[in-house]
């Protein structure tokens, strides 16, 4: 019984899921930043502006 109750409390202490989880956050958010910040200085319909994005990763002389 005292090595089950050794092997939860050690599972509960340990902390390498939750900075995984924490970095997971920070890189949504700061995607979603990143895609709010592109609409903005894009002044045009994000729909367009991933057009244009994926016209200049697939067409040779696509991005204009």
């Amino acid at each position: 019984m005292n090595k089950l109750f050794n092997s939860i409390r050690s599972f509960a202490i340990e902390e390498d899921g939750a900075q995984v989880i924490e970095y997971a956050l920070i890189i949504a958010v700061v995607s979603i930043a990143l895609v709010i910040l592109l609409s903005a200085l894009n002044n045009s319909d994000m729909n367009t502006f991933i057009d244009r994005v994926g016209n200049c990763l697939t067409i040779v002389n696509g991005c204009k």
